[in-house]
């Protein structure tokens, strides 16, 4: 048997697991090209420098490379359409995915299509004034970012005012090398204008939480799955992602009806895709949140846990122009992974150890543990944080229903030590 080779950009090693789990993984062979760290640590993104080293280490490939892949947000999102143009691979194209990333191009494009947006306006972070079709309550946001970063809810002039100064101050780090790409690509003229350190002003959303993965493979859209994203109470962090969504029928129907019209309009073409939404099924309004041209690897497990594969099964498939097939049965009826946060800086001192994990996750049936921050390390400086909290650890857990999943959870943080020190260094 002929083995396909599918090169995959910030492989780690959980994720080649999962890889090595989905249906016929012994026909394929996975090579990692690049860390996640290696593309989005650091003070600077040096994004044509990370596509001249992606493109030299596929060229010297020793053998045929079938597919080139990616599952993370910028700058992966990103070089994957560039790579696979490059040579001559199944993916999609660099517009239809910069048109989904762009913020303000892709509600532009939405609006020609659907009604199911907020108000929006660019705010020029060099003359900024809240655009009154906004108002407040609404939330700044770089027309490009990832994880959340730089995004801001704001209810008066003096919240508008310091979000602004914090974009000014990062908005760079990202927006410059996303810059480099919209120049590779014809702008409609409003885009161009406002180019990628703009800021997208939008009227603050209510309601349930629900995203809706899946793919289009040569033209054809086919959502495999709507799921539910709960946040904490009083912040827009999130407490948990949970698959299958437990809304109404009617709702999950209309969340993946809204999806297919808009990948269309944009014209994204053999990739997966993630669409995040609020939804009220009591009044049956839905407004699109925003649109990733990739599935979620975060959501992998929970697929795999419900429906028998991880998601990655329609990533590696797609790419190589085969079809994914149905979904299967898995272990669980619901599935969820927890984001167990703080909302204030400090240094962790200590966390659970790898044994003290192994001990729990053998304890409770279902549960796998991944420790986000690190022993010593303050937590404003880690990559696992947005604008109002720090990860220190994601818990993904199988049950029978939603009371079995938070009594697991509540297990989980009641075991699990985390000692800090404050901002004088003392614990």
């Amino acid at each position: 048997m002929t083995l396909l080779n599918v090169v995959v950009l910030g492989l780690d090693e959980t994720n080649l697991d999962l890889l090595k789990r989905v249906p016929d993984a012994d026909r394929y062979e996975f090579h990692a090209l690049m860390s996640i760290t290696d593309m989005q640590s650091g003070e600077d993104i040096p994004i044509a420098e990370l596509l001249e080293t992606a493109e030299s280490r596929i060229a010297a490939f020793d053998g045929e490379v079938h597919a080139i892949v990616g599952f993370w947000d910028f700058p992966v999102s990103t070089l994957v359409p560039v790579l696979c143009d490059r040579f001559g691979l199944r993916g999609a194209s660099l517009e239809s995915v910069l048109k989904c990333e762009h913020k303000y191009w892709s509600r532009l494009v939405q609006s020609e299509v659907i009604d199911e947006y907020p108000p929006f306006a660019v705010v020029d972070l060099d003359a900024p004034r809240l655009p009154a079709e906004v108002g407040y309550p609404c939330w700044l946001k770089p027309v490009k970012s990832f994880s959340s970063k730089l995004a801001f809810e704001v209810t008066d002039d003096r919240e508008f005012d310091a979000a602004v100064e914090e974009l000014r101050g990062g908005i760079g780090r990202v927006g410059e090398p996303f810059e480099y790409l919209l120049d590779k690509v014809d702008l409609p003229p409003e885009v161009a204008e406002a180019g990628g350190q703009a800021a997208l002003a939008e009227r603050a959303l209510s309601g349930d939480r629900a995203a809706v993965e899946g793919y289009v493979r040569d033209g054809e859209v086919v959502v495999y799955g709507v799921l539910d994203s709960l946040v904490y109470p009083g912040v827009a962090s999130f407490l948990r992602h949970q698959y299958p969504s437990q809304l109404p029928d009617g709702m999950r129907e209309r969340l993946a009806e809204v999806s297919r019209r808009v990948i269309e309009r944009i014209g994204l073409d053999n990739t997966t895709f993630s669409i995040e939404y609020f939804c009220d099924p009591a009044t049956g309004e839905v407004n699109l949140l925003e649109i990733n041209p990739r599935h979620s690897q975060a959501h992998a497990e929970l697929f795999e846990d419900v429906d028998g594969h991880p998601n990655h099964n329609y990533m590696v498939k797609v790419a190589l122009g085969e079809d994914p097939g149905p979904r299967g049965t898995g272990k669980y009826a619901i599935s969820a992974r927890w984001y167990l946060r703080r909302f204030t800086d400090g240094v962790l001192l200590r966390g659970p150890s790898e044994d003290e994990i192994a001990m729990l996750e053998s304890a409770i049936d279902g549960v796998r543990i991944y420790r986000k921050a690190p022993d010593g390390g303050r937590l404003s400086e880690g990559l696992h944080a947005d604008s109002y909290s720090y990860g220190l650890a994601e818990i993904v857990i199988g049950a029978d229903d939603e009371a079995g999943l938070s009594a697991k959870y509540d297990r989980c943080v009641e075991a699990l030590r985390f000692e800090f020190a404050d901002e004088e260094g003392k614990s």
